[in-house]
């Protein structure tokens, strides 16, 4: 089973997840508001170079490299995507997330990671297999990933319109009418969704439907961690936009190394 442990820095809480051992990484807490990547970097590995995106609630999963292209093309400050996955050692990737599930993937032969921003939608655009479907074009293998899911909005309290619970399932039930989808999910016995008493709504577990996803490309319940705190739920820790209705974020980032014969 994987333990997640609460670290501190400066008297600062954050979480690690033994699962992501020996990558430098953190689901950081509300505490560190308002210290932006490159400060949080320092924290977990002062030499390495430091990537974040404008996120944007989609699919599309950059590299570093294809963050300088873009903004020397466009003359952003930032790239507009949701998910980074690094090309060498000593690269620091993040996201940002409030009740968004903050997603850190690690590869245990190359050394590669990645960091990605999964709410509903982006969910439902299936991002996370997006990224490993590009980590494997990148030479890793299904096996070789270790993936932690952090704290995020959890299904009991995430109450969504019937559609969007359709949409998100659609992305593992794709060939299902509407109405087959959400009974379907609801017949298995660990269920991503949940009654709710209000008419045409029910309650979304966003990081099962991640989860299901990830087994259905072959990947083992026993290479993935998800951890157990809720962002609304845990108010002493963590921002939740469902509670507070502010635009205030954590970040959760990791950092490539170096491994054995690459």
């Amino acid at each position: 089973m994987h333990t997640w442990q609460w670290q501190e820095w400066q008297s600062l809480p954050y979480l690690t997840c033994s699962i992501l051992t020996p990558w430098s990484h953190g689901f950081f807490t509300q505490q560190f508001w308002p210290l932006p990547p490159h400060e949080l970097t320092r924290v977990l590995q002062p030499q390495a170079s430091t990537y974040r995106l404008k996120q944007v609630h989609g699919n599309i999963v950059l590299t570093p490299q294809e963050v300088n292209q873009y903004l020397t093309e466009f003359g952003d400050e930032l790239a507009l995507a949701d998910g980074l996955i690094t090309q060498e050692a000593q690269q620091a990737v993040w996201v940002a997330s409030a009740d968004c599930t903050p997603v850190l993937i690690a590869d245990a032969k190359t050394g590669k990671v990645a960091a990605l921003h999964a709410g509903w939608r982006g969910t439902a655009a299936r991002i996370v297999p997006q990224a490993i479907e590009k980590m494997l074009s990148h030479g890793s293998r299904l096996e070789d990933l270790r993936i932690a899911m952090g704290p995020a909005i959890a299904g009991e309290v995430y109450q969504v319109s019937l559609e969007v619970a359709i949409q998100i399932g659609s992305s593992i039930l794709p060939d299902h009418e509407p109405e087959e989808i959400v009974a379907t999910l609801q017949s298995l016995s660990d269920s991503p969704l949940l009654p709710d008493a209000e008419p045409g709504k029910i309650r979304l577990d966003v990081r099962r439907i991640n989860v299901l996803q990830l087994e259905e490309l072959g990947i083992n319940s026993t290479q993935i961690a998800v951890a157990p705190y809720c962002t609304y739920q845990c108010p002493e820790h963590f921002f939740s936009y469902r509670r507070q209705r502010e635009k205030k974020v954590q970040w959760s980032g990791i950092v490539s190394v170096e491994l054995d014969g690459n």
